[in-house]
């Protein structure tokens, strides 16, 4: 079963990061493989979403609930689809020296022991290339950010 947790250095304001993480209506926009959005409901605490996710041949809808706890943290579990359980958590922490300090973590596991094994093959190519979407997407909607370091790997 995929699991990860890592710490970034951003140099985006803690408010910024979380509004651009709890905006799940607009991941298809950027986000590889997520072909289709559907926010179900939505409050200013909680949002449940279905995620369609497309490679290839390949779709599935996962549905989740997002429960937001603005600006600090995003926390998501999983509610439906191929899975048989998911958990992804944001925190952003406003870094000392400016920036942000965005801790993420996602553990799941599929049902499918097929889709467990092709998952644990691309697993780390798959992660990089969502989390280089969220850097880029931070980039494009507020540009260099509120200091000149790049995104930095900590953990």
């Amino acid at each position: 079963m995929p699991r990860h947790a890592e710490t970034r250095h951003l140099p985006y304001t803690p408010v910024q990061m979380f509004d651009m993480v709890a905006d799940v209506a607009r991941y298809d926009e950027f986000l590889p493989w997520v072909i289709g959005v559907r926010v179900r409901s939505q409050s200013e605490t909680a949002l449940v979403a279905d995620l369609v996710v497309g490679f290839k041949m390949l779709r599935e809808t996962f549905t989740s609930r997002v429960t937001l706890e603005r600006p600090r943290h995003v926390h998501v579990d999983y509610l439906e689809g191929p899975l048989k359980h998911l958990f992804n958590d944001w925190v952003f922490e406003e870094a000392p020296d400016g920036g942000t300090l965005v801790h993420f973590e996602v553990d799941f596991e599929f049902r499918s022991r097929m889709f467990e094994a092709l998952a644990g093959a691309v697993f780390a190519e798959a992660l990089k290339k969502m989390i280089g979407a969220f850097e880029s997407r931070a980039q494009q909607l507020y540009g260099a950010g509120i200091s000149s370091s790049s995104a930095q790997r900590t953990a």
